[in-house]
C-alpha cells in the first residue's frame, strides 16, 4: 500500500466521520429546535390559559362591582323615596286642623294625663300654632297650664315638677314610634317586587 492510499483512506475515513458528526450533530439540532418548539407552544398555551383566566377574573369582578353598584344605587333610591314618604306624613299632620287635630292633641294630653299621678301643677308645652287649642285642652284638667312653645309638629310635652315625670306625646314622638314599627311593611309596600 502505498502512502498515497494511506492518505487517502485516512481521508476516506475522516470525511465520513465529519459526515457522521455533521449528522448526528444535524439531528441533535433538529431534536433541540423540536423539544423547543414544543416548549414554545407549551408556554404558548400555558400563557394563553393564563390570559383567559385573567380576562375571566376581570370581568368577574367587573360584573360584581357594577351588581353592588346597582344595589347601592337601588338602596339609595329606596332612602330617598322612605324619606319623601316621612316628610309627607310630617307635612300631613304639620297641616292637620280643625276637629282632628284637635282629637288628636286631646288623646295625647289625656294618654300623657294618665301618667301624671293627680300631679297638681302640671306645665304643658305645645306647638306654638296649637297655643290657643291646648290652652282650652288643659282648662279641661284642673291645675293643669300651658307653658309654652316647644318645637314639634303637635301634641303636646307633660311634666311635673312634683312627681319628676315628663311625657313626650308630640306627633313627633308618635311617628317615631310608628315608623320603627311599620318602616319594614311601608317599605314592602313601597317596594313590592
Amino acid at each position: 500500500m502505498s502512502l498515497d492510499t494511506v492518505v487517502e483512506d485516512i481521508r476516506d475515513e475522516a470525511r465520513d466521520r465529519a459526515e457522521e458528526i455533521r449528522s448526528e450533530a444535524d439531528d441533535e439540532a433538529e431534536a433541540i429546535l423540536e423539544e423547543a418548539r414544543a416548549d414554545a407552544e407549551e408556554i404558548e398555551r400555558e400563557a394563553e390559559q393564563e390570559a383567559e383566566r385573567e380576562i375571566t377574573q376581570e370581568r368577574e369582578q367587573r360584573l360584581s362591582a357594577a351588581k353592588l353598584e346597582a344595589k347601592q344605587a337601588r338602596l339609595g333610591a329606596r332612602k330617598e323615596l322612605l324619606a319623601d314618604v316621612r316628610d309627607a306624613v310630617e307635612t300631613e299632620l304639620v297641616e292637620l286642623s280643625g276637629d282632628r287635630r284637635e282629637e288628636l292633641t286631646g288623646a295625647l294630653l289625656e294618654a300623657a294625663a294618665a301618667e301624671m299621678d293627680d300631679a297638681a301643677d302640671v306645665s304643658v308645652y305645645g306647638r306654638a300654632d296649637d297655643a290657643e287649642l291646648i290652652e282650652s285642652l288643659c282648662d279641661e284638667h284642673d291645675g293643669y297650664e300651658y307653658a309654652g312653645e316647644y318645637d314639634c309638629l303637635g301634641g303636646v310635652v307633660v311634666e311635673s315638677e312634683q312627681s319628676r315625670v315628663r311625657v313626650n306625646n308630640t306627633f313627633d314622638s308618635v311617628l317615631e314610634d310608628v315608623w320603627e314599627d311599620e318602616l319594614k311593611t311601608v317599605s314592602d309596600r313601597l317596594f313590592e317586587q
